[in-house]
């Protein structure tokens, strides 16, 4: 059943890369900076280059660039020059600020202003012309991998939609069999094989019969061998979509190690890092808490804090602290949803600025939250969702998390459904969890909060 035909063939992987924006804008970023400080060195400050702890500065600036750059979306999701603008100059100007604040703090000149605010402004036409870039490969990117997948109907309709949500790695799907139209009819018929090629698809998915199929599976090595990758579709969800299928959930539940459970340097080193974040965001949260009260005063009467009991770590219970964002007395059991009418002006603010987040430092410090991790629920919903969805509570084998890989992948949810649709990426948390992906989910955390409101 194909789904589309007469596309041509994408280009090739090396053109891809060219035309993809991300990669020209780092290079760009750390070419410029390094220049930048060399001409500084020997033009203007008469200092060794190398020799001195301004070039490790400069790396660091780099990296701040690199940041700032992704959290405002760029390259890639920035369609349009003046959005691209936009971006570009609130990236360098927050990169340069940030710097200059932590000269400011450390009351020494880390690294010249000439290399700061140079290269901050010098940026900017090449951050836009590297969003140009990447917009217009879009179509390019999204054709790179072309997709045939054998499974029943049911599963073909819920990957289509998955593709189309922010996947980890661009597809599209140009075909589709099931079971029974993928095996042989007769003597030379190969109906996977000839889809694929007529197709030109890069990639075959096996659905779990299809796996068990040793006529399909015969079609799907003669494909390998020429060339065409061949997943199971749990690893392509994987692989593709950062999330675990639900037809999978239960079959690969235990089949997999978690971090916090079977790495021990991984749990004392995340620990510790957890730490370090959370001591300066208690700082700052004893500095803004008067503000917020004042706001409060004016716009959101009641208590300050909001308290409520979540499951943790092991199934054990505590009581997480937000700044309050609804009326006193609302009804606290139902899912919260958007444009909820239970939350106050100034509380809307603060969602919006995610500043009601801020007490959850607390728990993080004293070990209840860590800074990554899967959500804590009410119990109430514990409960419901335990009996509703097989290996429900497998996501509390590890601390929760102030945000987590369902957070920064997945719409904010109200619903049962909405839960099931977040576990398939907190399995997949679960099963990558390492220090890499924490803080790729931090930084697209951050990406989050500068480019979406709050709910």
């Amino acid at each position: 059943m194909p789904i589309k035909r007469g596309v041509k063939r994408p280009a090739p992987l090396s053109l891809i890369a060219l035309r993809s924006g991300r990669g020209p804008l780092y290079l760009l970023t750390a070419g410029l900076i390094v220049l930048l400080g060399w001409v500084h060195a020997h033009f203007i400050g008469h200092y060794g280059f190398a020799s001195t702890t301004r070039f490790s500065w400069e790396l660091a600036y780099v990296a701040m660039l690199g940041v700032a750059a992704y959290a405002a979306g760029l390259p890639e999701s920035t369609p349009g020059l003046t959005s691209a603008f936009t971006a570009a100059v609130g990236a360098t100007a927050s990169a340069a600020v940030g710097i200059s604040i932590v000269q400011l703090l450390l009351g020494s000149q880390l690294m010249p202003r000439f290399v700061v605010f140079a290269g901050a402004i010098a940026l900017v036409p090449g951050y836009v012309v590297c969003a140009a870039v990447a917009t217009r490969s879009g179509e390019l990117r999204r054709n790179l991998d072309r997709v045939v997948v054998v499974a029943p109907d049911g599963d073909v309709s819920v990957l289509r939609d998955d593709l189309a949500i922010e996947p980890e790695a661009t597809a599209v799907l140009v075909g589709a069999l099931s079971p029974s139209q993928a095996r042989p009819t007769g003597e030379g018929s190969r109906p996977l094989e000839d889809l694929a090629r007529s197709s030109g698809a890069g990639v075959v998915v096996l659905g779990r019969e299809a796996q068990g199929d040793d006529s399909i599976i015969a079609q799907a090595a003669r494909l390998h061998a020429s060339g065409v990758r061949v997943r199971t579709l749990s690893l392509f969800y994987d692989e593709w979509l950062g999330k675990l299928p639900v037809p999978e959930l239960e079959r690969l539940a235990l089949m997999f190690d978690i971090g916090e459970v079977h790495r021990l340097r991984y749990t004392r080193v995340k620990r510790v890092a957890d730490i370090v974040v959370a001591v300066p965001a208690v700082l700052i949260l004893g500095l803004l808490t008067p503000l917020v009260a004042v706001g409060n005063l004016l716009g959101n009467r009641g208590p300050l804090f909001f308290r409520q009991t979540r499951v943790g770590r092991s199934g054990k219970t505590f009581e997480i602290l937000k700044f309050r964002t609804m009326s006193p007395g609302a009804p606290e059991g139902d899912w919260t949803c958007h444009g909820d009418p239970r939350v106050t002006p100034f509380g809307r603010w603060m969602r919006r600025s995610h500043l009601d987040e801020l007490p959850q430092a607390l728990n993080v410090l004293r070990g209840e939250l860590s800074t990554v991790g899967p959500r804590p629920e009410q119990e109430r919903y514990v409960a419901e969702l335990t009996e509703k969805i097989p290996f429900y509570e497998l996501r509390h084998l590890v601390r929760p998390g102030v945000t987590g890989w369902a957070q920064v992948k997945y719409p904010y949810g109200s619903s049962t459904a909405d839960a099931l649709e977040k576990l398939q990426y907190e399995f997949f948390y679960l099963r990558h969890q390492n220090l890499t992906l924490d803080l790729r989910i931090i930084v697209r955390t951050i990406r989050s909060v500068v480019g979406r409101a709050g709910r």
